[in-house]
């Protein structure tokens, strides 16, 4: 490859990384906050998950722990914990323990958050019927098969440059 050829590939990289951060950014940050006045988006997908688990699977009695929690959100257990906490202190989830707590601890949906999470659903089932229907179903989902695979590669190279990391998080002041 030429130098030429480099120098297009690399600007073209440049040009394309900086429009998916963009395109990520406005995603996270635009309108579709506006859709979220009673909880934010982290706690939307938290009770969907709890309440998801609690119907799907019959093995733990509605329960989700906190480690399968945090594990499916990509959370640290502290950043679950204060999460689950705010919801519990506003009456939208339950947060037990087995035993003396050693086994885990858990959390259940309460019948005031299921009510919430299902007057969220009523405002996204309205606000994405109306975009799948602009959209289009088939398109939607490619994208979203897209997407998973692009966070899949995007994951693995994160994780990659990781481990690959040669100063091992040593930030270069030595003791």
């Amino acid at each position: 490859m030429s130098d030429t050829q480099e120098l297009i590939r690399k600007n073209e990289i440049g040009e394309l990384s900086n429009e998916l951060t963009y395109r990520r950014y406005l995603m996270n940050k635009g309108k579709i906050r506006e859709l979220f006045r009673k909880m934010s988006i982290p706690e939307y997908i938290a009770l969907h998950m709890i309440a998801s688990e609690g119907k799907h699977n019959s093995i733990y009695s509605g329960r989700t722990y906190l480690t399968d929690l945090a594990e499916k959100m990509q959370l640290t257990i502290r950043q679950t914990s204060k999460m689950v906490r705010d919801l519990k202190e506003r009456g939208l989830l339950l947060w037990s323990h087995d035993g003396n707590g050693s086994e885990g601890t858990y959390v259940t949906i309460t019948e005031t958050g299921q009510k919430l999470l299902e007057e969220q659903e009523i405002i996204l089932k309205s606000y994405y019927g109306k975009v799948i229907e602009i959209f289009g179903k088939e398109r939607l989902i490619e994208l979203l098969q897209l997407m998973k695979q692009l966070e899949t590669v995007m994951s693995s190279e994160i994780e990659e440059m990781e481990a690959t990391d040669t100063d091992g998080g040593n930030d270069g002041m030595d003791d």
